[in-house]
């Protein structure tokens, strides 16, 4: 495992257990740039409107269409290391 990797892994554990869940913004980008990071572009069709939630959530991550996987999983740590600095 890469050690770009390795932070990646470190980051989803510590977002966990962060004292404040971040706000419904911040866990669409983080699950964005997760599904990104580890799956890659966005596939199938958009969820319904009847499913919001997980319409939100497929269209936060076709924002990431083309963002490779390192800059993806780049972009988790540094959100988490973010997250964890204004964690009270």
């Amino acid at each position: 495992m890469s050690e770009l990797a390795q932070r990646f892994q470190t980051a989803q554990n510590e977002v966990v257990e962060l004292n404040e869940a971040p706000d419904v913004q911040t866990k669409l980008k983080l699950y964005a740039l997760y599904k990104q990071a580890s799956e890659g572009d966005v596939q199938g069709e958009r969820p319904s409107a009847i499913q919001f939630v997980a319409q939100a959530k497929f269209d936060a991550w076709a924002k990431l269409a083309g963002l490779d996987r390192e800059q993806a999983m780049q972009s988790y740590i540094d959100l988490v290391e973010e997250l964890k600095a204004n964690d009270d």
